[in-house]
């Protein structure tokens, strides 16, 4: 896909006109998860709104889910009428940088149907670094309504996941970095290792030493080894949560091959599975 179809740079966004883009601010931090919307209470992009992972872009946890299940598709519809997105709208995502948390949200819409969704590249750090303004002001809700409707992007649950390793009909990307792969380290779930049969392309290798994604000759180049010749429909990404296998997805997009499945529930549903 173009990339200016998928991303926006500090200096693009800070010229455009905006009367129809809406900005979401959705940083998060795992082991502190309160701090994200007291950074974004602290200073954000001036007009943005904030989506809390926890609470706003995943579903509640319960017996065999993963840590952040994908949210009632409902329950979409009115966070997103609240931050009035219509059929018009140009979202605009954007964390702390690197795309692994506004990723979420990208996905998120594409599921519902809202195709006009890109990430700002190198996020809120490039943004601050270009010495452009932050506010402490946050919108008044909205009431305009999303009719978006779930099931626009591809997903898998741990069962078909299975069946479908067995058969040798997909291939697995996990995204998590290696020494949590490998089962050296885990930080966050109970059990270590890694799904039998995936390959292990960790999402921080997407992104330049400055946090902004590699070109698409760049990204091309990183992914071909592991999906050369497959359709990108039977390539599924996973990581620990569901989260940062978006930002996979994303930039497989990048790279040329959109319309990569997710596995939502990764890893921290596997193990539970």
């Amino acid at each position: 896909m173009p990339r200016n179809s998928l991303l926006v740079s500090v200096q693009e966004l800070a010229a455009a006109s905006r009367p129809s883009w809406v900005l979401v601010d959705c940083r998060f931090n795992l082991l502190k998860p309160e701090a994200g919307r007291a950074a974004y209470l602290a200073g954000h992009i001036p007009g943005a709104w904030y989506a809390d992972l926890d609470q706003d872009l995943s579903g509640p946890r319960g017996p065999g889910t993963g840590r952040h299940p994908l949210p009632d598709p409902q329950r979409l519809r009115a966070l997103f009428g609240s931050f009035g997105i219509t059929p018009g709208t140009r979202v605009v995502a954007y964390d702390e940088g690197g795309g692994g948390l506004a990723a979420r949200l990208w996905w998120l819409l594409h599921w519902m149907g809202h195709r006009d969704v890109l990430l700002l590249d190198g996020g809120l750090a490039a943004w601050q670094s270009a010495g452009l303004p932050v506010s402490q002001v946050s919108p008044v809700p909205r009431q305009d309504v999303f009719e978006g409707a779930e099931g626009s992007m591809p997903v898998l649950g741990a069962s078909e996941l299975w069946a479908a390793l067995r058969s040798g009909s997909i291939r697995l990307l996990d995204v998590r970095a290696e020494e949590r792969f490998l089962g050296r380290t885990e930080p966050i779930d109970p059990v270590a290792g890694h799904v039998p049969g995936a390959i292990n392309v960790p999402f921080t290798g997407n992104l330049t030493t400055g946090q902004t994604f590699l070109s698409q000759a760049e990204l091309a180049l990183r992914y071909t080894p592991h999906v050369a010749g497959w359709d990108p429909a039977d390539v599924v990404c996973m990581c620990g949560s569901g989260v940062t296998a978006c930002q996979g997805i994303f930039a497989l997009a990048l790279a040329g091959a959109p319309g990569v499945a997710l596995y939502p529930g990764s890893w921290s549903e596997w193990i539970r599975s």
